[in-house]
């Protein structure tokens, strides 16, 4: 799925970076997707271009999957899918031919804390930490299997994001 929400503490001053939101969303996407595809690569993965894709060519049965309000999902005690959510999830994924959606629910750059540090010869310390809220759903039953927060630290969004998706894969380089 691709991701909806994306949002920055004000004390990092990151307007000029993300504050086109499309592109940002584009961008944050654009990573997600290429890392887990080249970290996790025996998983059969279907990009938000291609799901986009695939949701245009069925107009009036697929709901457009950058509409469908799956920010939320980042709340932790929500354990099923309500609908309408449920059945476009459902609907999709028949679409798709699969049956798990890993849904990015949201994107959050903090202030990183003291201590924290950018890996690297400069040893600096890290400007913020990203926090992208990860949940797994099983589609058919509308159940959430699997959630986490994945966190990297970076003096970038670019940077602390593609460090938070490597940690959803630890033990690879």
């Amino acid at each position: 799925m691709p991701l909806a929400l994306v949002a920055a503490e004000e004390a990092l001053q990151w307007d000029t970076l993300i504050g086109d939101r499309r592109r940002t969303l584009d961008k944050s996407d654009s990573i997600i997707a290429t890392l887990l595809g080249a970290r996790a690569s025996e998983v059969t993965w279907v990009g938000p271009a291609e799901l986009r894709h695939i949701a245009r060519r069925a107009p009036g049965i697929a709901a457009d999957p950058d509409q469908m309000g799956t920010p939320f999902l980042r709340a932790s005690n929500i354990i099923e899918v309500p609908d309408p959510l449920r059945y476009e999830l459902r609907t999709l994924m028949g679409l798709v031919g699969g049956r798990y959606v890993l849904v990015p629910a949201g994107l959050v750059f903090r202030v990183a804390g003291p201590g924290a540090t950018s890996p690297g010869p400069s040893g600096r310390p890290a400007l913020a930490t990203a926090e992208l809220s990860v949940v797994l759903i099983d589609s058919r039953v509308g159940k959430i299997g699997w959630r986490t927060i994945a966190r990297g630290e970076g003096a970038d969004p670019w940077t602390a994001l593609t460090r938070a998706v490597k940690s959803l894969t630890p033990g690879l380089p």
